[in-house]
């Protein structure tokens, strides 16, 4: 099991998902998340589908299953007989110790035995729910654990004990985060005639002018901000007189009624009140996006005019007013989702999820770049998946969160976190946003300045950022150049992306090898030809550790590896013999592992390495307290890229 520690408690951590039965989606396969989750692919591949169908697995709004829409056109008319007995999404949550005690106090005793979760939802709306590991168990205090020795057959003392699982399940799912879903197609208008919103609110439509759910479903989100609704707002464009006799069913000026002084009083009160209302609106709007958003110092005010109501908007660059809609979409898309994210999440499930579709789409790609950092910060209370086919939102920092979306033979939508280059010629050009991510990161090395490291795979590139990372937050490393792991694709690539890095540099950039047999033929011949006058740029790991034969893992404490070892090892039952018995720090812990899965009958999987090193990174980045010895052997390393 995936295992987070994030800086604020967050319920029920999502560790994977998959779709079913959903659109145009047959089964996702399992999609594993982190903290910031990035699914990857062209138009039309099927990734809002997989957003689509989490929201829908306990949506803060909206979000009703459409059997008529959601399920696949082949298969509606088996879905709708079969709607109780068809799944859509699974889900698995982790459970904390926090967790499990609002369970028990949604389930009214104590409840042990449970660490992690799967609910799924069916088409018809009812929910299961099943534990992977475990079995719930009750825990039975010592005086109710006794004998009853008056009647030992006793069944209503036999009931007590009995847990309860229709009663649990019912727990569980009302403490599941709720999920937030939002697209680029909700974006704010900022000029609002009334009139319109208002029968768009209730339901109804305007000949000549479509407006979408998402975008309906924002400007309701900005009147429930707002705290008035579009008709008392529409009230405040009237003269009090017009707003008095209006109250009234007239109008002064058609009929011989005037006001009373009483009800133009009232009328001016409620003006007044409703005009303050929209003042701190807008201080609040301004004191609050200041507060998420770091990139500019932006100042709203809500103002109504007659039937209109109008967002203006200026910053210190530009003090002068202009209304939202005369900004960039960039700013209009943040606070659109601003928005939405205050009022469906944050005010009312601080613990939601948040699901963008194709966000920040219309930003700058330098803005694009800022996104990816910007979801790190949001991720400290709430988990992000988010849709994107634009390299320039794919964190080359963390691509071991990307996984690739794309439509198999079969025309189905598929998920996978295989990020390296396939024979499939479906899924390239989904890959292609990954790669040229990383292409972009290429271009950043050779165009602005950053250091390039070459290492030999992706989970050397995955270890040495999470190292990077911790150093940079311990204050323990900060270089002049930003340094960038370039995996070379194995000891065989690493020639090519010499050639292609140390020409335009101008000197060869250091090499990072492993200390295996492979390592040292690499070393060797590399310091023998291309390296021969600047050896000591070819470092090999087993400098840093003064073990033999070591590799990147071999850096890092066996802590930090140990979730990660433990899920590859996870059907290993507890009475035997467990990998952490067994394990000699004076050896490499590779060769350890693989001989240790030998003896036990284990095939791991291809690309076992890469997932061993996602999860240690994780635990590597929200560690509190790293101890300093290890801080030390770590510097030693990165002190290499800076002397060199």
């Amino acid at each position: 099991m995936l295992c987070w520690s994030f800086w604020h408690y967050r319920s029920m951590i999502l560790t994977r998902y998959k779709v079913q039965n959903f659109k145009s989606v047959k089964d996702s396969g399992w999609i594993t998340c982190s903290d910031v989750t990035t699914l990857v692919g062209v138009n039309e591949a099927g990734k809002s589908n997989l957003l689509l169908a989490l929201w829908k697995l306990n949506p803060v709004s909206g979000g009703n299953i459409d059997i008529l829409h959601d399920a696949p056109v082949s298969r509606l008319t088996t879905i709708r007989n079969e709607k109780n007995i068809t799944p859509f999404i699974t889900a698995e949550f982790q459970l904390t110790e926090d967790d499990m005690d609002a369970v028990n106090e949604e389930y009214g005793e104590e409840i042990s035995n449970i660490d992690s979760v799967i609910v799924t939802r069916f088409f018809d709306g009812h929910y299961t729910v099943s534990y992977p590991k475990n079995t719930p168990e009750l825990v039975i205090e010592s005086d109710e654990a006794a004998p009853n020795t008056d009647n030992e057959s006793d069944e209503d003392d036999i009931q007590e004990t009995v847990l309860d699982g229709k009663k649990l399940s019912q727990a569980i799912v009302n403490l599941m985060p709720k999920f937030v879903y939002y697209s680029n197609y909700g974006n704010l208008s900022t000029r609002l005639y009334l009139p319109h919103v208002t029968t768009w609110l209730n339901g109804g439509t305007v000949a000549g002018i479509e407006k979408s759910d998402e975008q309906i479903r924002t400007m309701s989100v900005l009147f429930k901000f707002v705290d008035l609704q579009p008709e008392e707002i529409q009230e405040l464009g009237l003269d009090p007189k017009d707003m008095a006799a209006k109250r009234v069913g007239n109008s002064y000026r058609t009929t011989n009624h005037n006001p009373t002084e009483d009800e133009i009083c009232k009328a001016e009160k409620a003006k007044e009140e409703r005009t303050i209302l929209l003042q701190s609106a807008g201080t609040k709007l301004t004191r609050e996006f200041a507060d998420w958003w770091k990139q500019g110092n932006y100042k709203f005010r809500f103002n109504a005019d007659g039937d209109y109501f109008t967002i203006w908007v200026s910053d210190n660059k530009r003090p002068d007013e202009v209304s939202l809609d005369q900004r960039s979409t960039g700013l209009q898309w943040f606070i659109s989702f601003f928005l939405i994210f205050l009022v469906e999440s944050k005010y009312q499930h601080k613990n939601a999820i948040l699901l963008l579709d194709e966000a920040g789409l219309t930003l700058h790609p330098k803005a694009q770049k800022d996104l990816s950092k910007f979801f790190n910060s949001l991720s400290e209370d709430n988990q992000i998946i988010h849709t994107t086919h634009s390299p320039f939102i794919v964190d080359t920092n963390n691509i071991d969160r990307c996984k690739v979306v794309y439509v198999d033979g079969d025309g189905y939508t598929v998920a996978s976190a295989n990020l390296r280059d396939s024979d499939d010629k479906l899924n390239e050009q989904s890959i292609y946003a990954v790669h040229a991510a990383l292409g972009l990161s290429v271009s950043d090395i050779l165009f602005q300045g950053c250091k390039p490291i070459i290492v030999e795979g992706p989970s050397d590139q995955i270890y040495l950022s999470a190292i990077k990372q911790a150093l940079i937050a311990e204050k323990k490393f900060a270089p002049k150049e930003e340094c960038i792991f370039v995996p070379s694709g194995g000891v065989r690539g690493i020639q090519g992306v010499v050639s292609l890095l140390g020409g335009k540099q101008g000197k060869l950039p250091i090499v990072i090898v492993d200390s295996d047999k492979s390592g040292k033929d690499a070393k060797s011949k590399l310091t023998s030809g291309l390296y021969k006058d600047c050896k000591g740029s070819i470092l090999e790991v087993a400098s840093f550790t003064n073990v033999e034969n070591t590799e990147v893992e071999d850096l890092i404490p066996i802590e930090y590896l140990q979730k990660g070892i433990n899920k590859l090892f996870e059907n290993i039952d507890d009475e035997e013999e467990q990998f952490e018995e067994v394990y000699d720090k004076t050896k490499p812990i590779i060769p350890q592992i693989e001989a240790f899965a030998k003896s036990n009958g284990i095939e791991l999987e291809h690309g076992y390495k890469v997932q061993l090193a996602k999860t240690t990174k994780t635990r590597i980045l929200k560690a509190k307290g790293i101890d300093a010895d290890v801080i030390k052997s770590w510097e030693k390393l990165f002190d290499k890229f800076i002397t060199k």
